[in-house]
């Protein structure tokens, strides 16, 4: 609901995988199952209704939906993040299933990008100055299956084994959180992804046999601003503005899509009211 900002103001278990600099700031051991999430366009939605969600990530079945709708689009997406944290490290489990897709106006090309990941991660923190400035860093194992095309035939071949590639990588992140002992207490937060670039060079056929190797993935840069003013005993709010990818941004003339914006109304700790702008997309929640 608040845009996909969260590096600058999380401070739960999602740490682990967000920022991991964050990790000093969580104040208990915290434990959980499957932290799941899911996502879901119309089209997706149609889907499940008629058949299992198991075919909703099926390319095939997916060509089947849009082929007499060209040109609407199709999006799905399940996570689960399983994981034990605590104050200064944590360590978890990764699973993601997402895709995307359109048909195109002929109805003979697909637009389809595919991640199918499996993993695991650890993460810790080193705090400083009394946790004002926090420094983390994280390590993950990641097998993922990719299918990234944006003119697949629907007449060819759609198997995964024969569209797809697949890998094995190690990919790093690095964190850092700055929190001033202000009114507001205003946060500086930043994240190097995939430092050196994340390369599925470390062994193939773990899951299936392809042809090629998933893309490479660039390191990138994500920083933000978070403030959290307290309003009352019972009325608190966060507020933050998030920009990704700020290394490459001058090779994108929408800046728009690396615009990520949220805030959050609490009420005694027992409703949460949000909103935000996601690149270029209106969100709400609560």
């Amino acid at each position: 609901g608040m845009g996909g900002a969260s590096i600058a103001i999380t401070s739960d278990e999602t740490s682990l995988y967000r920022n991991p600099a964050n990790l000093g700031s969580i104040r208990d051991v915290y434990g959980t199952i499957l932290d799941p999430e899911l996502e879901a366009s119309t089209n997706f939605t149609n889907q499940v209704t008629a058949k299992s969600l198991g075919k909703a990530f099926d390319i095939p079945e997916i060509i089947n939906v849009l082929t007499p709708n060209p040109e609407s689009f199709y999006h799905a997406k399940t996570q689960l993040t399983p994981s034990l944290t605590m104050r200064n490290f944590g360590i978890g489990l990764i699973y993601r299933n997402e895709v995307s897709a359109q048909m195109d106006a002929t109805a003979t090309n697909l637009d389809v990008k595919y991640q199918y990941d499996v993993g695991a991660i650890i993460g810790g923190t080193l705090r400083l100055f009394d946790g004002r400035i926090k420094i983390g860093a994280s390590a993950k194992l990641l097998n993922r299956i990719e299918v990234n095309n944006s003119a697949l035939p629907v007449s060819g071949p759609t198997d995964l084994s024969t569209i797809g590639s697949e890998g094995t990588a190690l990919a790093y992140d690095g964190g850092l959180l700055i929190q001033l002992p202000w009114t507001f207490i205003p946060t500086l937060g930043a994240v190097v992804r995939d430092i050196g670039d994340t390369k599925f060079d470390k062994r193939d056929g773990l899951r299936m046999s392809a042809n090629s190797r998933p893309a490479t993935v660039p390191q990138s840069v994500d920083v933000a601003l978070g403030l959290f003013p307290i309003h009352g005993n019972q009325l608190r709010s966060v507020w933050t503005l998030e920009y990704s990818d700020v290394a490459n941004s001058r090779n994108d003339t929408d800046n728009a899509k690396r615009i990520h914006f949220g805030t959050e109304l609490n009420v005694r700790d027992l409703f949460f009211f949000r909103a935000g702008y996601n690149q270029r997309y209106w969100t709400a929640g609560f």
